[in-house]
């Protein structure tokens, strides 16, 4: 038996989870170093290999459509969605992001994921490599995976070393374009009365395209009468800049609370007819709003010697066309069926493996990410 190569898996996100489940499955030496000092409780034939399916879809309600709306609370056009369950073979659910956060952490033993451990360097070399964090800790491994977001440790140490060699592309070392601010919340538990939809069994997809004014919005019912709802706003020249200054993946709260204010008379569709925004804000824990700049980029370099990325961190998809988490639990299949074929952890054997799971994921995510720049030029033209 050729021995197993150890991973770092930097990120314990949907993507980072999904990568350490497998490597647990296939009995691979790996540890998950997540940034944060605690996880927020922020696919389907995967999920029956795994043995989660079931508690996976207990978590969510079944969707068959979305339903678009204008200003005045009348119904557009349907978006249906049936025939993908026939094509794919299963039903669609609507889960919200933290309940299946919940469930794949469930399925990594707890002395695997190391929190508080933002990484500040890594290194490699012919031997292996090692990754530094902020509170001087460091790990040793032969693989390390990137799989912590836009805004990538890992991808940055990477490029700046490569970008010192000559050896990164130029398009690598360009910030990533955006072109839309976002509110994405859930609520807390809510009362049926004042939200009848909740008591549907289906979830129910409703989103509006503004008139005269650069915005969409959205609502989801799911399960725990929950309504995950999100605001997006198109930014033009003049807009983009103003957003600019806060250019980075972790604003305050004082910029989510200042757009809150900005939206909370924005009609919605259910209820006794006058519900607003503000209505669901009002519900809606702090801690559980945030503002987002839906960034979108496909990076060119994807891994070197011994380290490789993930998810976000590699191909950035705007959320308008429902692929980045699918993308990312993709990615992880992907490199995990090539991680457990390596036959030993020299760079030569790694870097080949790397080769193609890039190739095998590229075309995907390109098609990804035109769809949901599709999808969002849609909305956009629709609402100025």
């Amino acid at each position: 038996m050729a021995p197993k190569p150890r991973v770092i898996i930097v990120g314990a996100g949907i993507g980072g989870l999904t990568l350490a489940i497998l490597m647990e499955k296939a009995d691979i030496p790996y540890e998950v170093l997540e940034r944060a000092t605690e996880v927020k409780v922020l696919v389907a034939p995967l999920f029956k290999q795994l043995g989660i399916y079931e508690e996976f879809a207990s978590k969510g309600k079944r969707n068959l459509l979305i339903e678009t709306y204008n200003e005045s609370r009348e119904r557009s056009f349907i978006m249906d969605f049936e025939p993908v369950t026939e094509m794919g073979g299963y039903p669609g659910y609507i889960v919200p992001r933290s309940a299946l956060h919940e469930v794949l952490l469930k399925q990594v033993p707890v002395e695997r994921i190391h929190m508080g451990k933002k990484v500040l360097s890594v290194m490699q070399n012919e031997s292996g490599s090692t990754i530094t964090c902020s509170d001087g800790s460091t790990v040793e491994g032969d693989i390390v995976v990137g799989a912590d977001g836009a805004y990538s440790a890992v991808r940055q140490s990477l490029y700046q070393q490569l970008k010192k060699d000559g050896k990164l592309p130029a398009s690598d070392s360009e910030a990533l374009p955006y072109s839309c601010v976002c509110l994405v919340a859930q609520t807390s538990p809510l009362d049926p009365t004042k939200f009848p939809e909740l008591n549907d069994e289906m979830c129910l997809f409703k989103n509006v395209l503004a008139e005269d004014r650069p915005y969409s919005w959205a609502t989801l019912t799911t399960k725990g009468n929950v309504i995950c709802w999100g605001v997006t706003q198109y930014l033009d020249r003049e807009s983009s800049k103003e957003n600019d200054s806060f250019r980075n993946s972790e604003w305050g709260s004082e910029a989510a609370d200042a757009m809150c204010n900005e939206v909370r008379d924005f009609p919605i569709p259910g209820g006794d007819g006058t519900l607003t925004l503000g209505d669901l804000i009002d519900n809606t824990p702090k801690e559980l709003v945030s503002k987002v700049m839906l960034e979108e980029k496909v990076f060119s370099t994807w891994y070197s010697s011994r380290v490789v990325l993930l998810g976000d961190a590699c191909h950035k998809i705007h959320p308008a066309g429902g692929r980045g988490a699918i993308s990312a639990i993709h990615d992880a299949i992907c490199l995990a069926n090539w991680i457990n074929v390596l036959p030993s952890p020299s760079v030569e054997n790694i870097e080949k493996i790397f080769k193609y799971y890039k190739a095998e994921r590229l075309p995907p995510a390109e098609a990804a990410y035109t769809f949901g720049r599709n999808m969002a030029n849609v909305s956009a033209r629709a609402s100025v």
